[in-house]
């Protein structure tokens, strides 16, 4: 069977590598180069087996890739994404410098929600891969705010915990082990982690007239987000989960629970399962929302591989852990 060949730019880091990883068990795929430039010439194993042997960014074969992606730093993907279409190649972009809510650079680049968008990134020739709190915040809020089913003027209050590696592989003294395990902390305080862009750009196009106050935490873990989200509505649900059903009936990658979701429901998959209730003892009609996935698979590559299968006219489902 002849197979795809596909580029990664910026593959050491932990999205990178995952990335690497789906594209070797892809039924259609095939890793044509990896890059890395500090690691450049080194051969490193994957998360679920092999390995790959990083090159220089700058030694890319770009044209030999069909589509390749950027798992880039911030402020340097752009510039790579605009070299790889000029060779031929399609793009889905893993950084925020193309995203929606940040700039004139991503004016007219689908943003890569796959459920919500999927119409805009089928056959597109670069996409802007969401954020992964923005992934599981979005996709768990979505159905209410396009629904219309959010009181105006409100605010949806948002605390999310994410494993270690959404902070990447760059070391970091508050990353150490003794730093982190036996501990829980807030970061990113006062409403200005770079998230918020995208968040609150898919809550305007939708008309929703909302503030979003989030605080993200770090948990003693290697991967997951749990997203709870606050959310006052216009009026009490008569059947608190159908907004959800109506909105992803028959979705590959979103499982409605009808319990609490936890991290060990979705790490290594490419799923973030919601699930949502009522809140008692307060005046207005209140829901708390709850939204689970692994922040490397569903939150980063895995999705990214999702957007590129419909990119590329393949299979959406195809060489992603369900």
């Amino acid at each position: 069977m002849h197979k795809i060949p596909i580029g990664v730019l910026g593959a050491s880091g932990y999205a990178g590598r995952e990335l690497c990883a789906l594209i070797r068990g892809h039924p259609g795929l095939d890793l044509a180069f990896a890059t890395a430039n500090a690691q450049s010439g080194t051969t490193v194993e994957l998360p679920y087996g092999g390995n790959v042997t990083f090159v220089a960014t700058e030694q890319a074969p770009l044209s030999a890739a069909a589509l390749v992606f950027s798992a880039l730093p911030h402020g340097t993907s752009s510039e790579w994404v605009s070299r790889a279409t000029e060779s031929g190649a399609r793009v889905v972009d893993l950084s925020n410098d193309l995203r929606i809510g940040n700039g004139p650079a991503a004016h007219g680049v689908p943003y890569g929600l796959t459920e919500v968008r999927r119409e805009q990134i089928r056959g597109a020739a670069v996409v802007a891969n969401p954020g992964c709190y923005a992934t599981a915040i979005l996709l768990g809020l979505f159905p209410l705010l396009k629904g219309g089913l959010v009181a105006a003027g409100s605010t949806i209050s948002i605390a999310a915990a994410s494993g270690v590696t959404g902070a990447g592989l760059t070391p970091r003294l508050d990353l150490l082990f003794g730093e982190v395990t036996e501990n829980f902390r807030a970061y990113g305080a006062g409403n200005t982690h770079r998230h918020l862009n995208e968040i609150r750009a898919l809550c305007a196009e939708t008309g929703a007239d909302v503030d979003v106050l989030f605080t993200p935490h770090l948990l003693p873990t290697a991967r997951g987000i749990l997203a709870t989200m606050t959310v006052p509505l216009t009026a009490p649900l008569a059947d608190v989960m159908q907004p959800w059903r109506q909105q992803y009936a028959d979705e590959p990658f979103i499982e409605l629970s009808d319990v609490l979701p936890e991290l060990r429901h979705v790490v290594r998959r490419n799923a973030v399962r919601i699930f949502a209730m009522p809140v008692a003892h307060i005046r207005t009609p209140t829901l708390i929302v709850f939204a689970a996935l692994d922040n490397l698979v569903k939150g980063a590559a895995g999705q990214a591989l999702q957007n590129a299968n419909l990119m590329l006219g393949l299979d959406e489902t195809a060489g992603l852990p369900a």
